[in-house]
């Protein structure tokens, strides 16, 4: 199958030579994906603005010899609420490189895609008047989110644990043997 179109959420981004970006996309049927997209880092590209961090899009692909390359892009769901908040891009963010870190390439993960979905959806959703009534419901979204996609993924059986004991991000942190940089980068503002 030379060509095949699939849905997903992109979730991270990198420059490649001089108009091409690697992207990752996390999708419904081939779970973690690396793609090409040429030239779209032009001015003229139509398909830029449907890959864009966060963006739910429909992609088509074209298998390549190293990476798939992006033919065709449609966006069903930008969550635009999410990008107008510094807060909710930081913890998106966050969600993204948890699911890059810890899933694996090219293995369906529907409970996985559907969890970030869900969670993305949520995110974009929750909007409470008082700041610190917001900040307690987006935390508590963001640790049942981790503690599923750990469940999920086999490290973590939240049967077992008391959730609230447990820093997720050290447990985390020792799976990946590195740091999380979204933490780290959003305490500092």
């Amino acid at each position: 199958m030379r060509n095949f179109r699939t849905e997903g959420i992109v979730i991270r981004r990198r420059n490649f030579q001089d108009a091409d970006r690697i992207i990752t996309i996390f999708t419904k049927e081939h779970g973690k994906l690396q793609i090409k997209a040429s030239g779209i880092r032009k001015i003229s590209s139509r398909r830029s603005p449907h890959v864009e961090l966060l963006n739910y899009s429909i992609v088509n692909l074209y298998n390549g010899n190293k990476f798939p390359i992006l033919t065709e892009a449609q966006t069903i769901e930008s969550f635009s609420v999410i990008k107008a908040d510094l807060e909710k891009i930081g913890l998106a963010y966050h969600l993204c490189e948890l699911i890059d870190g810890l899933c694996p390439e090219n293995q369906e993960n529907r409970g996985v895609f559907e969890l970030l979905k869900n969670t993305l959806s949520k995110l974009s959703c929750h909007s409470e008047s008082f700041d610190s009534l917001r900040s307690v419901g987006i935390t508590k979204i963001i640790n049942e989110f981790e503690v599923e996609l750990l469940s999920l993924l086999g490290y973590w059986n939240k049967a077992d644990f008391l959730t609230d004991k447990v820093d997720i991000d050290h447990f985390v942190e020792n799976i990946l043997e590195r740091k999380l940089k979204s933490k780290a980068i959003f305490a500092k503002l």
